[in-house]
């Protein structure tokens, strides 16, 4: 529990930092309610585009590696590949064009860029369980579902959570572009301090992102040892 006692101190430093000897144009910006608001709107982006990539990319993993499915593992991770090979902003405009402005068009974005990592991981981890394992499953009777569910899939617990934890660090950083299209969250602090010249805004919505990310990778670690010790 040290990381987030940690966390919660140094983001406590940075408004307190933010609000001292901010002036009238900058305390507008950023008052501890409007911080929380653009904090909020960033974790709902990352939580509701990673959770959807996770959705996607993990049954879409499980499927590739079934003996008779292999051979859809490689156009699938190039899919995955080329929504990640664009560059997010490319991306984002490619949404806006279909969707509009606002909080939908960012999660598309995002959710198309977090595919691949959470894919290619689940691939790795389950074609790297031992065969002799699985063989070993199948001849005590266990059905396909159950040697997956029981045998392949906690073995390779750890590395899909690798590929989940990648996606959502990532994300993380990669939702401060989401102010372009309207969706809010703490890249609007940065732009904002950006247009106007205010080092302190600019700071402010940086130092933020970075608590975040940090707190996001902490957070999945957790819940993975959390239901890995309950299994």
């Amino acid at each position: 529990m040290v990381m987030p006692v940690l966390l919660c101190a140094a983001a406590v430093v940075v408004i307190a930092w933010a609000h001292k000897g901010a002036d009238a144009s900058e305390i507008g910006v950023l008052a501890t309610g409007k911080l929380a608001l653009r904090v909020r709107e960033h974790v709902a982006l990352c939580a509701v585009s990673t959770a959807l990539a996770v959705a996607v990319a993990v049954p879409a993993g499980v499927v590739t590696t079934r003996p008779r499915l292999r051979r859809l593992a490689p156009p699938l991770l190039f899919v995955a590949n080329v929504g990640q090979s664009v560059p997010t902003i490319a991306v984002l405009a490619l949404a806006f064009s279909v969707t509009g402005i606002g909080f939908r068009t960012a999660v598309i974005g995002l959710w198309a860029y977090s595919l691949l990592p959470v894919l290619r991981n689940t691939v790795a981890g389950l074609a790297g369980v031992d065969p002799a394992v699985v063989e070993a499953a199948r001849g005590m009777g266990m059905s396909p579902a159950q040697v997956l569910r029981r045998v392949e899939f906690p073995l390779a617990w750890p590395v899909v959570v690798a590929g989940i934890r990648t996606a959502a660090v990532v994300n993380v950083g990669t939702a401060a572009l989401a102010t372009f299209v309207g969706a809010g969250g703490l890249g609007a602090l940065i732009t904002v301090g950006l247009d106007n010249q205010r080092d302190r805004i600019l700071y402010t919505g940086a130092a933020l992102t970075a608590l975040l990310a940090l707190a996001v990778d902490w957070a999945i670690v957790a819940l993975a040892e959390l239901g890995r010790s309950r299994r």
